[in-house]
């Protein structure tokens, strides 16, 4: 009993020194232990683990830039307003615009248009005065405030009845995001979030606040050729005067004709969900536009319905104005 006592003694006192004393190990034995403490250290860096993870993100957070995001991959700030450049309107499209004006910066836009339409077998002409627009960027360059109010007249003939209603629409109220800038084929995107007023006239009111939501997307092609799509959700109320959602499509070409002189062509639909008598509607517009310079634009243009349900025609005309 004793010597084994003693031989565990001189075991553990033989350990104790090959660990203390690593000079001890006979040379074929370094290696292995190196290779073990190379893949100890390797296991052990585990932030460089999560910092690869990272780079899996598709947009980076950058609301010190003109957007609120840049793409992966992009150095740098790009995309958001250029108060040097010529300035981006909503008119006179009907796609929205996915550029802010800039923080501290006012846009104001405004116009006229005729509408011709065939509604229960009566011809009904709108003429809306006015369609101000009020844009202004707050917070940072990526967010601006909206404001829009637009005074109508409508005129109605059903043969031996005819009346002629002057008001003016709910007053809208909105925030616009822009969310990113374009990097190749990813598209600059913004955000716009409104909601309707019911502050209008009786004829033209719609009695309760209405939500909507625009997600606009754009490509610039080329020096001549730029591409904007937009899909929007909003609250609409039909002839029997119930509430339904409509779904708006919508994709407009522009071209630059010359320095001062562009154009567009325009495809929209809108698309009612539940309601009772709206049908979809298909229209086609263009026009022209042309800047006296970067801060004041001139426009003018006109669209058809495509179908039926659509109104007969439309043409228009209107200002946009720019105060850095």
């Amino acid at each position: 009993m004793m010597q084994h006592r003693i031989r565990s003694l001189l075991f553990l006192l033989t350990l104790c020194s090959i660990i203390s004393c690593p000079r001890l190990v006979s040379a074929d034995r370094g290696p292995v232990l190196f290779e073990q403490s190379l893949l100890a250290s390797e296991w052990g860096e585990t932030p460089e683990v999560e910092y690869a993870a990272s780079r899996d993100r598709i947009l980076n957070l950058s609301p010190e830039c003109g957007t609120l995001f840049q793409w992966k991959g992009s150095s740098g700030c790009h995309g958001g307003p250029q108060l040097d450049q010529p300035l981006q309107t909503d008119r006179p499209n009907f796609t929205s615009t996915s550029v802010t004006v800039g923080k501290g910066v006012t846009q104001l836009e405004f116009g006229y248009t005729y509408l011709d339409s065939k509604e229960a077998g009566a011809d009904v002409k709108y003429q809306s005065f006015g369609e101000f627009l009020f844009r202004r960027g707050i917070v940072a360059d990526w967010m601006e405030f909206r404001l829009s109010f637009a005074p109508l007249e409508q005129s109605t003939d059903a043969g031996f009845y005819q009346n002629t209603t002057f008001g003016s629409q709910d007053l809208g109220l909105a925030l616009q995001f822009s969310l990113t800038p374009q990097q190749g084929i990813l598209p600059e995107m913004a955000l716009i979030t409104s909601m309707s007023v019911p502050t209008g006239s009786t004829a033209f009111t719609a009695n309760q606040v209405e939500a909507g939501i625009d997600l606009v997307y754009a490509w610039t092609l080329n020096d001549f050729v730029n591409v904007a799509a937009a899909t929007q959700g909003y609250g609409d109320i039909d002839d029997s005067g119930e509430s339904f959602l409509e779904i708006a499509q919508s994709c407009s070409v522009g071209y630059t004709l010359t320095e001062k002189l562009g154009a567009f062509t325009e495809w929209f639909v809108l698309i009612p969900s539940g309601a009772r008598t709206a049908r979809t509607e298909h229209y086609f517009d263009a026009g022209l536009t042309y800047l006296i310079n970067n801060n004041l634009q001139l426009d003018m243009s006109a669209g058809v319905g495509l179908n039926d349900a659509a109104d007969a025609y439309f043409v228009g005309a209107g200002c946009s104005i720019r105060f850095p």
